[in-house]
């Protein structure tokens, strides 16, 4: 299953294009949530990364909208690892670790 995740930092901001995209990349299920990505215990992460299962891969259009720290992104990133799902970011096409060297980048 590929899931999506989509998040925005302000209720004036709006989650449709971020829906949109991972839609596109096949995403079945979309984890949306409004709140600071400075939070490091945004509830829909959380939540998703609970549900995901081996051989899942999780999808968001921007690194950011999933972490705003490195350490926030690096501890999401091997939690999803440790449950042998892979990782793709849409716009950062180094951050996939669905292919051989986006796996070298992550480690």
């Amino acid at each position: 299953m590929i899931n999506g995740s989509a998040r925005v930092s302000t209720c004036g901001q709006t989650l449709a294009a971020q829906r949109v995209l991972t839609r596109a990349e096949g995403c079945t299920r979309i984890y949306r949530e409004t709140a600071s990505g400075a939070q490091a215990d945004c509830r829909e992460v959380l939540r998703m990364l609970e549900c995901v299962a081996p051989g899942d891969v999780v999808t968001v259009t921007r690194i950011d909208r999933l972490a705003r720290s490195t350490r926030d992104l690096l501890n999401t990133l091997n939690t999803i690892t440790e449950r042998q799902a892979g990782f793709q970011s849409l716009d950062d096409a180094w951050a996939d670790t669905t292919t051989a060297h986006g796996r070298l980048m992550e480690s």
